[in-house]
C-alpha cells in the first residue's frame, strides 16, 4: 500500500488504537518515525517501544499508556501540524508553545528531529511535523 504522508499515517494509527483501547500498535518503520517514537517515549506519552527487523522496513511495536484509574489515554491529542500540501516552518521564537508548555511539538530540524523546547533551547527552527499533550 502507498502512503503518500507516512507521518500522518503514524500520528493515526497510534490515534485508532487508542480510540480501540488497544494496548500495542504495530507500525511501518523509518529513521523519521522511529526518533518520534523516541521523543514520545522520553517524554513519558508511550509505555515502552520496540524497533523489530523484518527484512523489509521494519516495524516500530508501541506499547500505548493509559491511566490505571481512569483508562484514558495518556496522549490526549495527536495533530499533524505540517503536511505535504501545506509545509509549515517555524524560527525559534516561532516554534509552538503547546498548551503553554504542557504538551510538545515534534519539529524536524536541521540537526535532527527534537521538541520545540530542545530546538528553541539551541536557537534553531524547522518544520513542526505535529504536536503532543
Amino acid at each position: 500500500m502507498m502512503v503518500t504522508d507516512p507521518i500522518a499515517d503514524y500520528l493515526t494509527r497510534i490515534r485508532n488504537a487508542q480510540l480501540a483501547g488497544h494496548r500495542i500498535v504495530e507500525i511501518p518503520a523509518s529513521n523519521l518515525k522511529k526518533r518520534m517514537t523516541e521523543i514520545l517515549y522520553e517524554k513519558g506519552y508511550i509505555l515502552k517501544y520496540k524497533f523489530e527487523d523484518d527484512n523489509k522496513q521494519g516495524i516500530i511495536k508501541i506499547a500505548l499508556k493509559y491511566d490505571p484509574q481512569t483508562r484514558q489515554p495518556a496522549i490526549r491529542m495527536l495533530e499533524r501540524v505540517s503536511r505535504p500540501g501545506l509545509r509549515r516552518y517555524a524560527k525559534p521564537k516561532d516554534l509552538p508553545r503547546v498548551k503553554n508548555g504542557l504538551g510538545i511539538a515534534i519539529v524536524s530540524t536541521s540537526r535532527g528531529v527534537m521538541t520545540d523546547k530542545e530546538a528553541r533551547a539551541q536557537h534553531i527552527g524547522g518544520e513542526v511535523l505535529c504536536v503532543v499533550y
